[in-house]
């Protein structure tokens, strides 16, 4: 996703529909994007918007994240199954 897509949205949220703890250090947040196209008005197909991202946390901070809008990307590089 490039730069400032969310400004072709208009009420663009993330929910968190369940996370899931890899190990120690990592989370693996399971999330829904939400919105409208501002000049369309058509929502989002939340089926179609899920992105899974992991959350590598030290010290109680997120040190990285890696964003993926494809869940079985996701899954895959982690070394899990969807």
């Amino acid at each position: 996703m490039k730069r400032g897509s969310f400004r072709d949205w208009r009420d663009a949220r993330v929910d968190v529909e369940d996370y899931q703890e890899l190990d120690i250090e990592r989370i693996l947040a399971l999330l829904d994007l939400i919105g409208r196209g501002r000049a369309s008005g058509v929502a989002i197909a939340r089926a179609r918007a899920r992105a899974d991202n992991p959350f590598h946390i030290c010290d109680g901070r997120v040190t990285r994240l890696v964003l993926y809008f494809d869940g079985e990307h996701a899954f895959a590089d982690l070394g899990l199954r969807a």
